[in-house]
């Protein structure tokens, strides 16, 4: 059961909460679960998130308000509109602490963000900016990028296998050792001013 008035939860399973458009303040998740939870435009601030699973959540236009994320998996979750700049992340972060499948993350920013190895698996990634960031080794497999912004972007060794609908300038962006699958990867010679002929 949760309460909001408790500070600590851990080891605990979540399901069907409602708190849509609330304020939860300075609460520590450790090891929980969230299964088909809305917290849709609630706003966390000085939260904290360890080793938490989120299941079909819907957490669009979430305020993330100086709050942690460590080892945090999105599964089928709607979160649309969330700006993740705004979260805290340490100076020395070794890999992403974020990992996310199959889930809904249009109209976000990552902007200048340095999350190595993050995980976007099979997600909708339309109007994202990735703008001045850092996601080398990245699992983008599988995702939609229509309209996301890279821009001065460090992509090394990310895989885009199967991603589709990316824009990225190969002058301004650093993709060195990416993989991309081929039919795909004619869209990175968009803006060389060349012609493709069969």
């Amino acid at each position: 059961m949760f309460n909001p008035q408790i500070t600590e939860y851990y080891n605990q399973n979540f399901e069907n909460l409602h708190f849509s458009d609330d304020k939860l303040n300075e609460i520590e998740f450790d090891n929980c679960s969230f299964k088909s939870c809305d917290f849709s435009g609630t706003k966390f601030s000085h939260c904290k998130f360890i080793d938490c699973h989120f299941f079909q959540c819907n957490l669009s236009n979430i305020s993330i308000g100086y709050s942690r994320f460590n080892d945090v998996f999105f599964e089928h979750c709607k979160m649309l509109g969330i700006d993740w700049t705004r979260a805290y992340w340490p100076n020395l972060a070794l890999s992403s602490p974020l990992k996310f499948s199959h889930c809904i993350l249009n109209d976000s920013s990552f902007h200048g963000l340095k999350l190595s190895e993050l995980q976007l698996e099979s997600c909708k990634l339309q109007d994202v900016d990735f703008r001045e960031g850092d996601f080398s080794q990245g699992n983008f497999i599988d995702s939609d990028f229509s309209y996301s912004l890279f821009n001065n972007t460090k992509l090394v060794e990310t895989d885009f296998s199967d991603a589709s609908h990316y824009n990225i300038d190969i002058h301004n962006n650093n993709i060195k050792q990416a993989k991309f699958s081929r039919d795909q990867a004619l869209n990175l010679l968009i803006g060389l001013d060349i012609e493709i002929v069969d």
